[in-house]
């Protein structure tokens, strides 16, 4: 029986096969990498979309009023305690004690829905867990303290019936900011307007535009979670604000609007 002789590859129909591989490869990986994106993109958006949901379980369970962006309360014996609209911590002495689900939660919320798939920069308060999201502080959620001595300050939140366009009062939103001598510097818990805002005044506030701004970071769009329910992607990117604070913004972070439009209760 006569044997056929098994033909082995060439070096050069190696070569071939592996140019052909790595050419594929190339065309690929980028459509992989973008439909990764996409997925995460999508993840973020169904987070924000519960994060409306929250609040407007909020509104019913607190005569309308929106929560609080923030709330700190100073008590005897060293404790201080952070109500954040995301966490409430309690730290005694400067030490973390507790960190649950918070304000905007009522204690009930899932921690990690706080916490954006694309980012991967630190959280700007010890101690939190997730990170990514922010709240519009410019218009809806208000921040307030109370001393040992039991005066209170501050101002409170807006109340829904407030709001005359649900449909295009951002809520939450991808939270994101740089400067030019740090190009992060984390995911801001406070959305703020490119200019001043109902809750807010320009002695205290008006150096923070540039740290209350969006992350672009969704293949060049932001995520949002709209007043009215909904959460969408925004592609178009703003700068306009105070002189000032305008070339504090870097490249992948800004406002909704060159207004206070997607911020405001008009």
């Amino acid at each position: 029986m006569i044997k056929m002789a098994k033909k082995a590859f060439t070096l050069v129909e190696l070569l071939v096969v592996i140019s052909i591989i790595a050419i594929l490869m190339a065309v690929l990986m980028p459509a992989l990498g973008k439909a990764r994106q996409q997925s995460k993109a999508v993840v973020c958006i169904s987070n924000l979309r519960q994060m409306v949901i929250a609040a407007n379980a909020y509104i019913l369970a607190n005569e309308g009023y929106y929560p609080l962006a923030g709330f700190t309360e100073n008590r005897a014996g060293g404790i201080y305690n952070s109500y954040g609209w995301d966490y409430l911590q309690v730290r005694q002495w400067g030490v973390l004690r507790e960190c649950e689900p918070g304000l905007l939660w009522q204690k009930n919320g899932t921690l990690k829905i706080q916490q954006c798939p694309t980012f991967k920069g630190g959280a700007n308060s010890q101690g939190d867990p997730y990170t990514g999201y922010n709240y519009n502080a410019s218009y809806v959620g208000g921040v307030m303290s109370r001393e040992v001595s039991g005066r209170t300050s501050g101002v409170n939140s807006s109340k829904a019936d407030q709001i005359r366009r649900a449909f295009g009062c951002a809520l939450f939103g991808d939270g994101e900011y740089g400067t030019s001598w740090s190009a992060n510097n984390g995911a801001n818990k406070y959305m703020r307007s490119p200019f001043i805002g109902k809750l807010e005044n320009m002695a205290d506030h008006g150096g923070l535009r540039y740290a209350g701004t969006q992350g672009y970071r969704h293949l060049g769009s932001t995520n949002v979670g709209w007043a009215d329910g909904h959460a969408s992607k925004v592609k178009e990117r703003y700068t306009e604000t105070y002189s000032s604070q305008k070339t504090l913004i870097v490249s992948g972070t800004g406002f909704l609007s060159p207004d206070n439009s997607a911020y405001d209760l008009e």
